[in-house]
Protein backbone atom coordinates (compact mmCIF):
# COMPACT_ATOMS: atom_id res chain seq x y z
CA UNK A 1 0.00 0.00 0.00
CA UNK A 2 1.75 3.08 -1.05
CA UNK A 3 1.59 6.49 0.73
CA UNK A 4 -0.77 8.93 0.40
CA UNK A 5 -1.37 12.41 1.42
CA UNK A 6 -3.79 15.04 1.27
CA UNK A 7 -2.81 17.32 -0.67
CA UNK A 8 -3.78 20.98 0.12
CA UNK A 9 -3.41 22.39 -3.98
CA UNK A 10 -5.38 19.80 -5.64
CA UNK A 11 -7.67 19.31 -2.52
CA UNK A 12 -7.46 15.38 -2.86
CA UNK A 13 -5.62 12.53 -1.50
CA UNK A 14 -2.64 11.96 -3.84
CA UNK A 15 0.02 9.10 -3.38
CA UNK A 16 3.70 10.28 -2.44
CA UNK A 17 6.27 8.85 -5.13
CA UNK A 18 10.08 10.96 -5.79
CA UNK A 19 10.21 12.53 -8.54
CA UNK A 20 14.06 12.79 -9.60
CA UNK A 21 15.51 10.15 -11.35
CA UNK A 22 18.00 9.36 -7.98
CA UNK A 23 14.87 8.21 -6.66
CA UNK A 24 15.19 10.49 -3.42
CA UNK A 25 11.94 11.82 -1.89
CA UNK A 26 12.51 15.55 -1.18
CA UNK A 27 11.00 17.35 1.47
CA UNK A 28 10.77 21.16 3.09
CA UNK A 29 8.83 21.78 6.33
CA UNK A 30 8.79 25.33 7.46
CA UNK A 31 11.03 25.60 11.05
CA UNK A 32 10.50 27.72 13.73
CA UNK A 33 11.64 31.31 14.36
CA UNK A 34 14.07 31.16 17.03
CA UNK A 35 13.16 34.44 19.41
CA UNK A 36 11.30 32.45 22.21
CA UNK A 37 10.65 29.32 23.25
CA UNK A 38 8.26 26.76 20.37
CA UNK A 39 5.11 26.16 21.86
CA UNK A 40 3.49 22.81 21.87
CA UNK A 41 1.18 23.85 18.47
CA UNK A 42 4.33 24.39 17.04
CA UNK A 43 5.60 21.02 18.12
CA UNK A 44 2.42 19.62 16.68
CA UNK A 45 2.85 20.36 13.26
CA UNK A 46 6.99 19.15 13.85
CA UNK A 47 5.61 15.67 15.19
CA UNK A 48 3.54 14.89 12.33
CA UNK A 49 6.52 15.87 10.38
CA UNK A 50 8.75 13.47 11.77
CA UNK A 51 6.00 10.95 11.35
CA UNK A 52 5.81 11.53 8.09
CA UNK A 53 9.89 11.68 8.01
CA UNK A 54 10.03 7.98 9.53
CA UNK A 55 7.56 6.63 7.60
CA UNK A 56 9.17 8.05 4.26
CA UNK A 57 12.36 6.01 5.60
CA UNK A 58 10.68 2.75 5.56
CA UNK A 59 8.83 3.11 2.21
CA UNK A 60 11.94 4.13 0.03
CA UNK A 61 14.91 3.47 2.45
CA UNK A 62 16.86 5.55 4.62
CA UNK A 63 19.22 7.11 1.91
CA UNK A 64 16.33 8.21 -0.19
CA UNK A 65 14.56 10.97 1.65
CA UNK A 66 15.95 14.19 2.24
CA UNK A 67 14.24 16.46 4.75
CA UNK A 68 15.22 20.43 5.13
CA UNK A 69 13.64 22.34 7.88
CA UNK A 70 14.84 25.85 7.95
CA UNK A 71 15.41 28.20 11.04
CA UNK A 72 14.40 31.84 10.88
CA UNK A 73 16.96 33.98 12.62
CA UNK A 74 16.45 37.16 11.24
CA UNK A 75 12.84 38.80 10.71
CA UNK A 76 10.75 41.61 12.79
CA UNK A 77 10.50 39.56 15.65
CA UNK A 78 14.40 38.35 15.85
CA UNK A 79 15.31 42.17 15.58
CA UNK A 80 12.91 43.52 17.76
CA UNK A 81 14.18 40.80 20.64
CA UNK A 82 17.78 42.52 20.22
CA UNK A 83 16.62 45.80 20.82
CA UNK A 84 14.52 44.67 23.89
CA UNK A 85 17.59 42.61 25.24
CA UNK A 86 20.45 44.70 23.78
CA UNK A 87 22.29 41.53 22.45
CA UNK A 88 23.43 40.59 19.44
CA UNK A 89 21.47 39.11 16.75
CA UNK A 90 23.40 35.21 16.47
CA UNK A 91 23.63 35.64 20.54
CA UNK A 92 19.89 35.59 20.81
CA UNK A 93 19.27 33.04 17.80
CA UNK A 94 21.43 30.59 19.29
CA UNK A 95 19.85 31.20 22.37
CA UNK A 96 16.50 29.49 21.34
CA UNK A 97 17.89 27.53 18.65
CA UNK A 98 19.83 25.62 21.13
CA UNK A 99 16.53 25.51 23.36
CA UNK A 100 15.01 24.29 20.05
CA UNK A 101 17.45 21.43 19.78
CA UNK A 102 17.29 19.80 23.10
CA UNK A 103 13.09 19.80 23.24
CA UNK A 104 13.46 18.15 19.54
CA UNK A 105 15.54 15.72 20.89
CA UNK A 106 13.16 15.19 24.36
CA UNK A 107 10.30 14.48 21.70
CA UNK A 108 12.56 12.25 19.55
CA UNK A 109 12.44 14.04 16.81
CA UNK A 110 14.82 13.09 14.10
CA UNK A 111 16.88 15.74 13.35
CA UNK A 112 16.50 17.30 9.44
CA UNK A 113 19.24 16.31 7.02
CA UNK A 114 19.67 20.07 6.36
CA UNK A 115 18.67 22.99 8.47
CA UNK A 116 19.83 26.02 6.97
CA UNK A 117 19.30 29.84 8.52
CA UNK A 118 18.21 32.53 6.79
CA UNK A 119 21.20 34.37 7.61
CA UNK A 120 23.41 31.91 5.97
CA UNK A 121 21.87 32.15 2.88
CA UNK A 122 21.44 36.17 2.59
CA UNK A 123 23.48 35.67 -1.05
CA UNK A 124 20.73 33.30 -2.18
CA UNK A 125 17.88 35.10 -1.36
CA UNK A 126 19.89 38.41 -3.39
CA UNK A 127 19.87 36.50 -6.25
CA UNK A 128 16.93 35.42 -6.19
CA UNK A 129 15.34 38.45 -5.39
CA UNK A 130 17.86 40.34 -8.08
CA UNK A 131 16.14 37.42 -10.89
CA UNK A 132 12.88 38.31 -10.20
CA UNK A 133 13.87 42.43 -10.50
CA UNK A 134 15.09 41.33 -13.72
CA UNK A 135 12.29 39.69 -15.12
CA UNK A 136 9.65 42.24 -14.50
CA UNK A 137 8.63 40.65 -10.98
CA UNK A 138 9.65 42.64 -8.29
CA UNK A 139 10.39 46.39 -8.13
CA UNK A 140 12.65 48.80 -5.86
CA UNK A 141 10.76 51.29 -3.82
CA UNK A 142 10.86 54.62 -2.98
CA UNK A 143 12.79 54.03 0.40
CA UNK A 144 15.20 50.90 -0.83
CA UNK A 145 13.05 48.17 -0.26
CA UNK A 146 11.90 45.54 -3.05
CA UNK A 147 8.82 44.69 -3.20
CA UNK A 148 6.94 41.01 -5.44
CA UNK A 149 4.70 42.49 -7.94
CA UNK A 150 1.60 39.81 -7.08
CA UNK A 151 -0.07 41.30 -10.48
CA UNK A 152 2.72 39.72 -12.47
CA UNK A 153 1.64 36.07 -11.38
CA UNK A 154 -1.54 35.01 -12.91
CA UNK A 155 -2.13 32.11 -10.36
CA UNK A 156 -1.27 33.90 -7.39
CA UNK A 157 -3.67 32.02 -4.75
CA UNK A 158 -4.22 28.76 -6.37
CA UNK A 159 -3.35 27.55 -2.90
CA UNK A 160 -5.17 29.21 -0.84
CA UNK A 161 -7.66 29.91 -2.94
CA UNK A 162 -7.79 34.07 -1.79
CA UNK A 163 -9.43 36.39 -3.76
CA UNK A 164 -8.25 39.79 -4.64
CA UNK A 165 -10.69 41.47 -1.93
CA UNK A 166 -9.12 39.70 0.82
CA UNK A 167 -5.99 40.24 -0.06
CA UNK A 168 -6.61 44.52 -0.23
CA UNK A 169 -8.13 43.44 3.91
CA UNK A 170 -5.50 40.41 5.12
CA UNK A 171 -2.44 41.72 3.45
CA UNK A 172 -1.98 45.76 3.93
CA UNK A 173 0.55 46.52 6.00
CA UNK A 174 2.68 49.73 8.21
CA UNK A 175 4.59 50.01 4.72
CA UNK A 176 1.82 49.99 2.18
CA UNK A 177 2.82 53.59 0.92
CA UNK A 178 5.89 52.25 -0.48
CA UNK A 179 4.38 50.20 -2.74
CA UNK A 180 2.54 50.10 -6.03
CA UNK A 181 0.00 47.96 -4.59
CA UNK A 182 -1.17 46.96 -1.06
CA UNK A 183 -1.21 43.19 -1.79
CA UNK A 184 2.72 43.15 -2.74
CA UNK A 185 4.89 41.47 -0.39
CA UNK A 186 8.51 42.43 0.73
CA UNK A 187 11.14 40.76 -1.06
CA UNK A 188 13.80 42.81 0.91
CA UNK A 189 13.44 45.16 3.58
CA UNK A 190 15.40 48.54 3.54
CA UNK A 191 17.46 49.17 6.47
CA UNK A 192 16.09 51.35 9.31
CA UNK A 193 18.44 52.58 11.64
CA UNK A 194 16.44 52.92 15.08
CA UNK A 195 14.81 49.62 14.73
CA UNK A 196 17.59 47.17 12.81
CA UNK A 197 20.91 48.24 15.07
CA UNK A 198 23.35 46.87 13.27
CA UNK A 199 21.36 44.32 11.30
CA UNK A 200 21.90 44.59 7.63
CA UNK A 201 23.22 43.31 4.24
CA UNK A 202 24.13 44.55 1.05
CA UNK A 203 21.09 44.61 -1.24
CA UNK A 204 20.45 43.32 -4.95
CA UNK A 205 21.69 45.92 -7.38
CA UNK A 206 19.49 49.21 -7.44
CA UNK A 207 18.47 47.92 -4.30
CA UNK A 208 19.96 49.55 -0.67
CA UNK A 209 21.59 48.02 2.51
CA UNK A 210 18.67 45.86 4.66
CA UNK A 211 17.85 42.82 5.36
CA UNK A 212 15.60 40.05 3.34
CA UNK A 213 11.63 39.86 4.21
CA UNK A 214 10.74 36.58 5.62
CA UNK A 215 9.00 34.78 2.34
CA UNK A 216 12.12 34.55 0.41
CA UNK A 217 13.96 33.03 2.62
CA UNK A 218 12.59 29.16 2.64
CA UNK A 219 12.52 29.35 -1.36
CA UNK A 220 15.85 30.34 -1.47
CA UNK A 221 16.75 27.65 1.35
CA UNK A 222 14.60 25.10 -0.74
CA UNK A 223 16.03 25.85 -4.33
CA UNK A 224 19.55 25.72 -2.76
CA UNK A 225 19.36 22.26 -1.19
CA UNK A 226 16.49 20.52 -2.69
CA UNK A 227 16.66 22.27 -6.81
CA UNK A 228 14.15 24.23 -8.50
CA UNK A 229 11.40 21.77 -7.84
CA UNK A 230 10.44 19.85 -4.63
CA UNK A 231 8.72 16.64 -3.91
CA UNK A 232 6.63 17.88 -0.88
CA UNK A 233 6.21 21.18 1.04
CA UNK A 234 5.07 21.28 4.58
CA UNK A 235 3.54 23.50 7.40
CA UNK A 236 1.20 24.58 10.12
CA UNK A 237 -2.26 25.76 8.25
CA UNK A 238 -1.39 29.06 9.01
CA UNK A 239 1.72 29.43 7.12
CA UNK A 240 -1.24 28.57 3.76
CA UNK A 241 -1.91 32.40 3.22
CA UNK A 242 0.56 34.44 3.12
CA UNK A 243 3.62 32.76 3.46
CA UNK A 244 3.06 29.72 1.18
CA UNK A 245 1.21 31.38 -1.28
CA UNK A 246 4.14 34.06 -1.68
CA UNK A 247 6.69 31.14 -1.83
CA UNK A 248 5.06 30.01 -5.05
CA UNK A 249 4.71 32.73 -6.82
CA UNK A 250 8.27 33.82 -6.17
CA UNK A 251 9.74 30.85 -6.73
CA UNK A 252 7.78 29.74 -9.67
CA UNK A 253 8.32 33.18 -11.43
CA UNK A 254 12.39 32.78 -10.69
CA UNK A 255 12.64 29.40 -11.78
CA UNK A 256 9.68 29.03 -14.44
CA UNK A 257 8.87 25.68 -13.39
CA UNK A 258 6.40 24.08 -10.15
CA UNK A 259 7.98 24.58 -6.96
CA UNK A 260 6.36 21.77 -5.10
CA UNK A 261 4.63 18.69 -6.29
CA UNK A 262 2.75 18.47 -3.43
CA UNK A 263 1.55 20.58 0.03
CA UNK A 264 0.71 19.38 3.06
CA UNK A 265 -0.70 21.34 6.67
CA UNK A 266 -1.30 20.50 9.52
CA UNK A 267 -4.29 21.62 11.72
CA UNK A 268 -4.13 23.98 14.82
CA UNK A 269 -3.48 22.38 18.21
CA UNK A 270 -6.43 23.80 20.85
CA UNK A 271 -6.06 23.73 24.27
CA UNK A 272 -8.76 22.78 26.66
CA UNK A 273 -10.87 23.63 23.74
CA UNK A 274 -9.85 26.84 22.57
CA UNK A 275 -7.14 28.57 21.46
CA UNK A 276 -3.43 28.54 23.47
CA UNK A 277 -3.22 32.09 25.07
CA UNK A 278 -0.77 32.97 28.02
CA UNK A 279 -3.97 35.13 29.79
CA UNK A 280 -5.91 31.71 29.77
CA UNK A 281 -3.11 30.26 31.21
CA UNK A 282 -3.81 27.54 28.54
CA UNK A 283 -0.01 28.58 26.77
CA UNK A 284 2.20 25.46 27.12
CA UNK A 285 6.17 24.79 26.17
CA UNK A 286 7.47 21.12 26.24
CA UNK A 287 9.31 22.76 29.41
CA UNK A 288 6.10 23.92 31.07
CA UNK A 289 4.74 20.05 30.64
CA UNK A 290 7.99 18.94 31.90
CA UNK A 291 8.01 21.15 34.74
CA UNK A 292 4.83 19.80 35.79
CA UNK A 293 6.32 16.02 35.65
CA UNK A 294 4.96 14.81 32.20
CA UNK A 295 7.31 12.85 30.04
CA UNK A 296 8.19 14.30 26.97
CA UNK A 297 7.29 10.86 24.92
CA UNK A 298 3.63 11.67 26.92
CA UNK A 299 3.81 14.60 25.25
CA UNK A 300 4.45 13.91 21.80
CA UNK A 301 2.09 10.48 22.07
CA UNK A 302 -0.60 13.05 23.12
CA UNK A 303 0.32 15.18 20.19
CA UNK A 304 -0.83 12.07 17.91
CA UNK A 305 -3.67 11.50 19.43
CA UNK A 306 -6.15 13.70 16.43
CA UNK A 307 -5.70 13.35 13.06
CA UNK A 308 -3.44 15.57 11.62
CA UNK A 309 -6.10 17.54 9.22
CA UNK A 310 -8.26 18.04 12.45
CA UNK A 311 -7.94 20.55 15.15
CA UNK A 312 -6.62 18.45 18.22
CA UNK A 313 -7.88 19.67 21.62
CA UNK A 314 -4.63 18.99 24.03
CA UNK A 315 -5.37 18.98 27.58
CA UNK A 316 -3.53 17.82 30.53
CA UNK A 317 -5.67 14.70 30.88
CA UNK A 318 -5.02 13.62 27.95
CA UNK A 319 -1.36 13.56 29.38
CA UNK A 320 -2.54 10.82 31.58
CA UNK A 321 -4.02 8.97 29.27
CA UNK A 322 -0.94 9.02 27.14
CA UNK A 323 1.43 7.97 29.88
CA UNK A 324 -0.95 5.17 30.79
CA UNK A 325 -0.61 4.32 27.56
CA UNK A 326 3.24 4.31 27.37
CA UNK A 327 2.85 1.99 30.01
CA UNK A 328 1.02 -0.64 28.64
CA UNK A 329 3.32 -0.59 25.46
CA UNK A 330 5.82 -0.98 27.68
CA UNK A 331 4.92 -3.91 29.42
CA UNK A 332 4.05 -5.22 25.98
CA UNK A 333 7.37 -4.95 24.51
CA UNK A 334 8.95 -6.31 27.28
CA UNK A 335 6.77 -9.50 27.12
CA UNK A 336 7.83 -10.04 23.31
CA UNK A 337 11.56 -10.21 24.27
CA UNK A 338 13.16 -11.57 20.92
CA UNK A 339 10.46 -13.35 19.87
CA UNK A 340 9.78 -14.12 15.74
CA UNK A 341 6.66 -14.27 14.87
CA UNK A 342 3.54 -12.92 12.83
CA UNK A 343 4.67 -9.78 10.82
CA UNK A 344 0.98 -9.27 9.04
CA UNK A 345 -0.15 -8.44 12.35
CA UNK A 346 0.79 -5.04 12.26
CA UNK A 347 0.15 -3.95 9.43
CA UNK A 348 -3.12 -2.23 10.07
CA UNK A 349 -0.96 0.08 11.83
CA UNK A 350 1.49 1.03 9.39
CA UNK A 351 -1.67 1.02 6.63
CA UNK A 352 -3.18 3.37 8.73
CA UNK A 353 -0.04 6.08 8.73
CA UNK A 354 -0.19 5.35 5.12
CA UNK A 355 -3.35 6.44 4.56
CA UNK A 356 -3.64 10.01 5.04
CA UNK A 357 -0.87 9.80 8.09
CA UNK A 358 -4.09 8.71 10.04
CA UNK A 359 -1.74 8.63 13.65
CA UNK A 360 -5.48 8.06 15.82
CA UNK A 361 -6.06 5.43 13.64
CA UNK A 362 -2.46 3.63 13.85
CA UNK A 363 -2.22 4.27 17.58
CA UNK A 364 -6.37 2.44 17.66
CA UNK A 365 -4.91 -0.36 15.63
CA UNK A 366 -1.99 -0.69 17.88
CA UNK A 367 -3.95 -1.09 21.03
CA UNK A 368 -5.94 -3.64 19.61
CA UNK A 369 -2.80 -6.02 19.17
CA UNK A 370 -1.70 -4.67 22.36
CA UNK A 371 -5.37 -6.21 23.99
CA UNK A 372 -5.20 -9.29 22.13
CA UNK A 373 -1.57 -10.19 24.00
CA UNK A 374 1.58 -10.34 22.57
CA UNK A 375 1.51 -14.57 21.75
CA UNK A 376 2.91 -14.35 17.94
CA UNK A 377 3.63 -11.31 17.67
CA UNK A 378 6.83 -10.18 15.77
CA UNK A 379 9.26 -8.06 18.33
CA UNK A 380 11.23 -6.40 15.04
CA UNK A 381 7.94 -5.53 13.18
CA UNK A 382 7.14 -3.99 16.59
CA UNK A 383 9.94 -2.12 16.67
CA UNK A 384 9.18 -0.72 13.43
CA UNK A 385 6.19 0.47 14.19
CA UNK A 386 7.54 2.33 17.27
CA UNK A 387 10.17 3.55 15.14
CA UNK A 388 7.20 4.79 12.96
CA UNK A 389 5.42 6.50 15.58
CA UNK A 390 9.02 8.09 17.05
CA UNK A 391 7.81 6.03 20.37
CA UNK A 392 10.72 5.84 22.24
CA UNK A 393 9.43 3.11 25.34
CA UNK A 394 13.08 3.33 26.86
CA UNK A 395 12.02 6.80 27.94
CA UNK A 396 10.11 7.29 31.54
CA UNK A 397 8.97 10.64 33.97
CA UNK A 398 12.35 10.39 36.01
CA UNK A 399 11.64 9.46 39.54
CA UNK A 400 11.27 12.16 41.77
CA UNK A 401 13.44 12.77 44.89
CA UNK A 402 11.00 12.14 47.71
CA UNK A 403 11.77 14.18 50.92
CA UNK A 404 12.36 12.39 54.37
CA UNK A 405 9.43 14.41 55.81
CA UNK A 406 7.04 13.44 52.85
CA UNK A 407 8.24 9.59 53.66
CA UNK A 408 7.45 9.99 57.50
CA UNK A 409 3.96 11.52 56.49
CA UNK A 410 3.26 8.45 54.42
CA UNK A 411 4.55 6.12 56.99
CA UNK A 412 2.45 7.80 59.61
CA UNK A 413 -0.94 7.27 57.19
CA UNK A 414 -0.34 3.99 55.95
CA UNK A 415 0.01 2.86 59.98
CA UNK A 416 -3.44 4.98 60.37
CA UNK A 417 -4.62 2.59 57.35
CA UNK A 418 -3.59 -0.19 58.96
CA UNK A 419 -5.07 0.25 61.94
CA UNK A 420 -8.31 1.70 60.19
CA UNK A 421 -8.14 4.48 61.59
CA UNK A 422 -10.06 6.30 58.72
CA UNK A 423 -10.13 9.67 60.02
CA UNK A 424 -6.82 9.69 60.53
CA UNK A 425 -5.74 8.18 57.13
CA UNK A 426 -7.71 10.68 55.09
CA UNK A 427 -6.54 14.25 57.38
CA UNK A 428 -3.23 12.74 56.17
CA UNK A 429 -3.63 12.33 52.83
CA UNK A 430 -5.01 15.89 52.61
CA UNK A 431 -1.38 16.73 54.81
CA UNK A 432 0.44 14.92 51.93
CA UNK A 433 -2.21 16.29 48.71
CA UNK A 434 -1.19 19.75 50.13
CA UNK A 435 2.74 19.46 50.31
CA UNK A 436 2.25 18.06 46.78
CA UNK A 437 2.14 14.40 46.96
CA UNK A 438 -0.16 12.10 45.85
CA UNK A 439 -0.03 8.47 48.25
CA UNK A 440 -1.67 5.35 45.86
CA UNK A 441 -2.57 2.42 47.60
CA UNK A 442 -1.74 -1.33 46.60
CA UNK A 443 -2.65 -4.01 48.01
CA UNK A 444 1.32 -4.29 50.55
CA UNK A 445 2.08 -1.16 50.29
CA UNK A 446 1.77 2.53 48.66
CA UNK A 447 3.54 4.32 46.07
CA UNK A 448 4.63 8.35 46.68
CA UNK A 449 4.43 10.44 43.26
CA UNK A 450 4.33 14.40 42.85
CA UNK A 451 0.82 15.62 41.90
CA UNK A 452 1.13 17.35 38.19
CA UNK A 453 -1.06 20.51 37.99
Amino acid sequence: MPIRLHDSLSRSLRELQPAQPDGVFRFYCCGPTVYAPAHIGNFRTFTINDVLRRLLELEFGKDKVRHVRNLTDVDDRTISQTQKEKRPLAEITKKWTDIFHADCTALNCLRPHHEPTATGYIKEQVDMIQVLMEKGNAYRAADGSVYFKVSSFADYGKLSRVKERELLVTDATADSDHKNSVSDFALWKAYKPSEDGDVKWTGPRGAGEGRPGWHIECSAMSKALLGDTIDLHSGGEDLEFPHHENEIAQSECCNGVPFARHWFHSKHLLVDGTTMSKSRGNYYTLGDLLAKGYSAMAVRYALLMGHPRKQLNFTLDSLHAAESALKALRAFRAALGTQAGDTTALEPILAALRDDLNTPGALGALFTLVNRGPAGVDAAAFDRVMFALGLDLNVTVPAAEIPAAITALAEKRWAAKQAKDWAGADTLRKELTAAGWSMLDGKDGYKLEPVRK
